[in-house]
């Protein structure tokens, strides 16, 4: 099983400190973004150079297709015209010059060339050029020409210009693809008459491969970053669910130490009382005796009686509270009018509340719903409220009880118990219905807590609003 937190000691208090599940999540995620941002690059240059190759190797294909057609063309338009008109090929003849210039534009309009040049067949010179100014030029073809010259096609990539040129206001990269074709005679294909270079400007072919490289990099770093993004929320989401889930299982570990701990002490409060109940009836008893037959000869003795006999009596009851805690009677519900139960005690508490000072006021909003209770056991519990309120205004006061329909629950009924009291602290409101605990200078503790457990037990709810210096008001919802 997987730990959900550790536990750390911080000034003599036990704290869960959550470990957190999906840290090698988020190093994944990391690490993937990581791999992206190195790997995205590459795998973009890789698919912009295969593209890149595919395109060159198309456009040398193009080349050879077209200089097939050019060489046809000049054979037969050209080269066999001249030797039967001329005698001889001089491409420096005006009127050679001139038939093969219109030959070639022809050849080459609305095709994707932008120039098209013809070497002399012995020497690397340029005896024909739809660029007028190269003709004449020698050694440009270099080795291209040579392999041309032997009967082999090749080709180059004339680049000018570097990635900076893609920055704006700069002039934009130039690539041509510059072919070498033998030019052949076509009775005799291996003789060789020439070289035949077209140049294909392919700028716009390459500006637009790598406009799809920037593209594919900046899809898959946003995909990326969308996933990361995605990935991110989950885990922190989870870690949150996860934290939740820590202190929730905290506070039911919590919960079981002290239901475990509130066990054993009941446990041992019920043998207690219960060796001490027989004894403190006997001693009661006894003192009642002596009462009345001393009583009449001593009053100093029958003084003395009366308070053994009121503390057994105080004794008594406070046995008996523990004896309700540390073992509860089983709830009985039966459908019954809870106002009914209410003037009940009230009227009970009516003489304390007299003693004391304390004015009562009860208020019974119109035709209330039954609701099931344990008629004794929620009896009690409001008489411990009630007490509670008497003894938080021993110099007076008011009290005053509300009961009537539940807003937020048509078939439930709210009961309201409100004091002039001192008031609650804040801090101290969280506490008052847990066992043993009290601000007060004699009493149990446990009035509050066997109230709070027997409206727990009639699936009800008990709240507590207190304001210091104005009073206090427990509010009581059954359904």
């Amino acid at each position: 099983m997987f730990a959900l937190g550790k536990i750390m000691k911080n000034d003599d208090k036990l704290s869960v400190v959550p470990i957190k599940p999906f840290a090698l999540v988020k190093f994944f995620s990391f690490t993937t973004l990581l791999v992206f941002l190195v790997f995205t690059p590459i795998f973009a240059i890789l698919i912009s150079n295969h593209a890149n190759g595919v395109m060159l190797r198309r456009s040398e294909e193009y080349a050879l297709v077209f200089a097939r057609n050019i060489n046809q063309q000049l054979y037969e338009r050209f080269i066999m015209p001249s030797y039967l008109r001329y005698g001889s090929i001089i491409p420096s003849h005006p009127g050679q010059q001139k038939r093969l210039d219109i030959i070639i534009r022809n050849i080459t309009h609305g095709m994707k060339v932008e120039a098209v040049s013809i070497f002399d067949q012995q020497e690397d010179v340029v005896v024909y050029s739809t660029i007028n100014e190269r003709v004449g030029e020698q050694g440009e073809g270099g080795e291209e020409f040579m392999s041309a010259k032997e009967g082999r096609s090749s080709s180059r990539l004339e680049v000018k210009g570097s990635m900076l040129n893609l920055l704006p206001g700069s002039e934009p990269p130039s690539y041509r693809l510059i072919s070498y074709i033998p030019l052949r005679s076509e009775q005799t294909p291996a003789k060789i008459l020439g070289v035949i270079e077209i140049i294909q400007d392919m700028s716009d072919d390459y500006l637009a491969t790598i406009k799809l490289q920037w593209m594919i990099s900046g899809i898959a770093f946003l995909f990326m970053f969308v996933l990361f993004v995605i990935l991110r929320l989950i885990v922190a989401r989870a870690d949150r669910i996860i934290e939740a889930r820590a202190r929730d299982r905290q506070i039911l570990e919590d919960r079981l130490r002290r239901s475990e701990h509130l066990a054993g002490l009941g446990k041992m409060i019920a043998s207690v009382s219960h060796e001490i109940k027989n004894p403190l009836g006997i001693v009661r008893s006894t003192a009642e005796m002596l009462r009345k037959r001393i009583g009449a000869e001593s009053a100093a003795n029958k003084q003395l009686t009366t308070v053994i006999i009121d503390e057994t009596t105080r004794l008594d009851r406070i046995v008996r509270e523990f004896l309700d805690f540390a073992k509860p009677r089983e709830i009985n519900l039966k459908l019954a009018p809870v106002e009914n139960i209410v003037r009940e005690a009230v009227g009970f508490v009516s003489t304390e509340l007299e003693s004391h000072g304390i004015s009562e006021r009860l208020e019974i909003e119109g035709e209330l719903p039954m609701v099931p209770v344990d008629r004794e056991l929620f009896y009690r519990a409001l008489l411990n409220i009630l007490l509670n309120g008497v003894q938080v205004m021993p110099e007076g006061g008011s009290l005053s009880v509300r009961v009537g329909r539940d807003s937020a629950n048509e078939a439930g009924v709210v009961i309201e118990i409100t004091d002039t009291g001192p008031g609650i602290p804040e801090d101290s409101q969280d506490q008052i219905f847990k066992p043993f605990y009290t601000d007060k200078t004699r009493g149990t503790g446990l009035g509050l807590a066997i109230a709070k457990n027997i409206i727990d037990n009639h699936h009800g709810s008990i709240e507590v609003d207190s304001v210091l210096g104005v009073g206090t008001t427990f509010r009581i919802k059954l359904s």
